[in-house]
């Protein structure tokens, strides 16, 4: 079953410096903020080290779906695009891309270049703008296959979750995992 990974404790700037736990600092949340390239980097490099670790144990990396909420969705796709191991997914909920920009302009040459991604996102986001998300998708459909992309909105949902997209998450996780060799 599923491991839940823990996160450090550390200030984040967006929210006034305080302390809390966080897999990297966040400076802002829109598309021209500044972000934590080395803190992303190493928080990622900490994910691909737990994904080896449950290849060690038997658990093939083609069966291995990453997905977070938030700031762990977006580490969730940042992972999955630059790791070598062969992924079966992503779930990137309320979320975007860290590091869009060191993204090439087309696609991916790597092993998740046909990664199937789930992307959910509420219509009312406060935290996460929604046109934020948007570019998102569209630049993920740059960098893989983009008939595997598939992004749903949910009206009225704020920056939190929702039954409906808890059963397509679950619709996603059971044709992904069928899919696999």
């Amino acid at each position: 079953m599923g491991r839940s990974l823990y996160r450090p404790v550390m200030p984040v700037t967006l929210n006034m410096n305080m302390t809390m736990p966080s897999w990297f600092d966040i400076i802002g949340l829109s598309p021209g903020s500044q972000e934590d390239e080395p803190g992303i980097k190493q928080a990622a490099e900490n994910v691909k080290s737990l994904m080896d670790q449950e290849v060690k144990n038997g658990i093939p990396s083609n069966r291995i779906i990453l997905g977070g909420f938030s700031q762990g969705g977006a580490l969730s796709l940042y992972t999955a695009l630059t790791t070598q191991q062969k992924l079966a997914g992503v779930i990137a909920l309320s979320c975007w891309l860290a590091l869009r920009d060191s993204f090439p302009q087309g696609p991916i040459t790597g092993t998740n270049k046909d990664i199937s991604i789930l992307q959910c996102h509420g219509d009312c986001d406060p935290l996460v703008a929604l046109m934020f998300v948007s570019l998102t998708t569209e630049k993920l459909k740059t960098l893989v296959n983009p008939a595997n992309v598939a992004f749903k909105t949910y009206g009225g949902l704020m920056h939190s979750s929702c039954h409906q997209e808890m059963m397509d998450i679950k619709q996603f996780i059971d044709k992904v995992l069928l899919s696999v060799d």
